[in-house]
């Protein structure tokens, strides 16, 4: 099943329930999903909508702090209720263990050993971790890492 199909299933459930919340934020989750397939041409690969999936956790994760900082409360509570409702759709998340690990194994495979050498590290991560881990957390970690 794909991801437009599982929301659409997801959205009539919601409908049927009268859910508000997640009625919404599925809905704008579809319609990422339908914009970027519309600006492709084509269907949307897995890696495809796991990446437009990211974006749309991503745009929320960075209101959520800018709210959080302007004392917005109740934009913070709703953002944090949209995220857990994005989160439903995605791939269960790398612990900072598990990409520390992936990002040595890169290191290894690329043989690294300055910071110049970031870009390679990062090529070679970031395939591996797509829509499993945050690209900050990889980041940082990479630099810890090639900083030592």
């Amino acid at each position: 099943m794909t991801m437009l199909e599982e929301l659409n299933q997801d959205m009539k459930t919601a409908m049927k329930a009268k859910d508000r919340e997640n009625l919404t934020t599925i809905r704008m989750l579809k319609s990422a999903l339908q914009l970027e397939q519309i600006n492709k041409g084509e269907e949307l690969t897995e890696d495809e909508e796991l990446t437009v999936l990211s974006r749309e956790k991503k745009q929320r994760v960075e209101s959520l702090n800018e709210f959080k900082a302007a004392g917005r409360e109740d934009l913070v509570e709703k953002l944090e209720k949209e995220l857990s409702i994005v989160d439903r759709y995605l791939p269960e998340q790398l612990s900072e263990d598990e990409v520390t690990q992936i990002v040595h194994d890169a290191i290894e495979q690329t043989g690294a050993d300055s910071m110049k050498d970031m870009g390679k590290v990062m090529g070679a991560v970031l395939p591996k971790v797509k829509g499993k881990a945050d690209g900050s957390l990889v980041s940082s970690i990479v630099k810890k890492e090639l900083s030592q």
